[in-house]
């Protein structure tokens, strides 16, 4: 936590110096160009998941969805590691039956809920493992496109273009899974994201999630990623909105979930390929089981 004070601070000092002075100096622009959208974020509102800014970014993307070597490529290579993640995750957690995690359809007859799907990425594979899944999205351009990508599937998920807030209304208790993806970075309120989420989650179901750790190592790592490699647009994450893995499980216990595991992730950005690791610092994966039947 102080190391992610001080980089917020530094950055700070950074932009008033370059603003108040005629000259940078030796302090490279892109740098200051990071900083000055790190420091624009705003207070998270009151009751609300959905950031009209991150709605509005990824509806801009939408037609690269699928583009395998475009803005999403990692997250289409990710799949690699996170679809065996959500399966083992179910058996392990006794939803699924042992035998049938190595056939065709190991996730038959359970309900999975994709929040902030976007294109579809993560639910037409967990669909074709035999789940029935509905992606939900706030995006409409993102879930025209996931529609569209998945029109000729014989098991198709079914896609919703909703907030959690609405979508929750009417699915208390509904879902054996729920998977919140390399989303909950994006989400305004947190806090009120996963009361929502595990008040639609089945008593013994799972919820899994990836995200980004806030630390100086995840504060760097986007700064090279958007701002010096351009693998993704500027702006696409905000490091205030980070959270840690001890947050995040403080977070879901107090809905009545417990955490079974935590794994570390890896980017390789060279061969586009993710692995497993022992370190949690910039990336990592969570699985928490709930415990407890809740009113909702």
């Amino acid at each position: 936590m102080h190391s992610f004070r001080i980089s917020i601070i530094y950055c700070k000092s950074v932009v008033r110096r370059s603003t108040e002075s005629k000259c940078i100096g030796a302090v490279p622009r892109v740098w200051v160009k990071y900083c000055s959208s790190q420091s624009a974020n705003k207070n998270p509102a009151p009751g609300r998941t959905v950031d009209e800014d991150e709605i509005r970014n990824f509806g801009n993307l939408a037609d690269k969805w699928w583009d395998e070597d475009g803005e999403f490529k990692a997250l289409h290579s990710l799949n690699k590691l996170r679809v065996p993640f959500v399966r083992d995750g179910l058996v392990n957690s006794g939803q699924v039956d042992p035998k049938k995690a190595g056939s065709g359809k190991p996730l038959e007859g359970l309900k999975v809920l994709d929040v902030g799907c976007g294109g579809g990425i993560l639910s037409e594979p967990l669909a074709r493992l035999g789940a029935q899944v509905v992606g939900l999205d706030a995006s409409p351009e993102s879930i025209a496109i996931a529609d569209l990508h998945a029109e000729k599937m014989v098991h198709r998920p079914r896609y919703v273009c909703e907030t959690i807030e609405d979508h929750s209304e009417n699915n208390c208790q509904h879902y054996d899974a729920v998977v919140l993806s390399e989303v909950i970075e994006h989400i305004q309120n947190k806090d009120i994201c996963l009361q929502l989420c595990t008040g639609m989650l089945q008593p013994g179901g799972s919820i899994f999630m990836t995200t980004l750790n806030r630390t100086w190592l995840s504060q760097l790592g986007i700064f090279g990623s958007e701002y010096v490699l351009r693998l993704l647009p500027p702006r696409t994450h905000q490091h205030e909105k980070f959270i840690s893995p001890q947050e995040l499980q403080t977070m879901l216990q107090k809905y009545g979930c417990s955490t079974k595991l935590i794994h570390g992730m890896m980017y390789n950005f060279l061969n586009n390929k993710w692995s497993w690791s022992k370190s949690t610092g910039i990336n990592y994966a969570l699985q928490a089981v709930k415990q407890k039947q809740d009113v909702c």
